[in-house]
């Protein structure tokens, strides 16, 4: 595979879901998945938000029934995550510096499960998506709640929807052969 090949698909997530909450029981099941690791903002909720949507909050409680278990993996600081996650009743890893694979083995040994086991989840692919492919783990990328951010993720999100534009396109020639 040509070295930027192997650069890019590092950026491709294994499934695209307009919402969290879009991640059904029957998804999981489907592709082997008993945990998830969770980013936070615009991921579970919109930017520096400490209140969830009611969806998420029935959508995290029903995968919580499946026995899926669940952990926030979050770049900002405590005092943002830790309120969050105990809200929630989750666990969390912050000050992750994602996509480094430290918080990423750090979520996964509190799940108690082998990385195939396991779904990163997140708005990001520079962070959430290369991360978790870095681990060796199930990647979702999720749309984000609100678009209206700092210039610098605005940057970022335009070089974003240039990869997954030449991941959209990977996609459908190999769907021809």
């Amino acid at each position: 595979m040509a070295k930027e090949g192997f650069f890019l698909s590092i950026l491709y997530p294994d499934a695209r879901l307009f919402r969290v909450t879009a991640i059904t029981k029957e998804f999981l099941e489907q592709h082997g998945l008993r945990g998830l690791i969770l980013d936070v903002d615009n991921t579970l909720t919109t930017h520096n938000n400490p209140q969830v949507d009611e969806q998420v909050l029935e959508w995290l409680s029903r995968r919580s029934a499946d026995g899926i278990a669940m952990i926030i993996l979050s770049n900002n600081s405590p005092e943002r995550v830790q309120p969050f996650a105990e809200a929630l009743k989750l666990p969390f890893v912050a000050n992750a510096l994602k996509p480094r694979r430290t918080g990423y083995e750090q979520a996964i040994r509190r799940l108690g499960l082998p990385p195939g086991q396991i779904a990163a989840v997140g708005d990001q692919i520079f962070t959430d998506i290369a991360g978790g492919n870095r681990c060796g783990l199930y990647t979702i990328l999720v749309e984000p709640f609100d678009t209206n951010e700092n210039a610098f993720i605005r940057l970022k999100r335009a070089a974003q929807r240039r990869v997954l534009r030449r991941y959209e396109r990977r996609r459908a020639r190999e769907k021809q052969v």
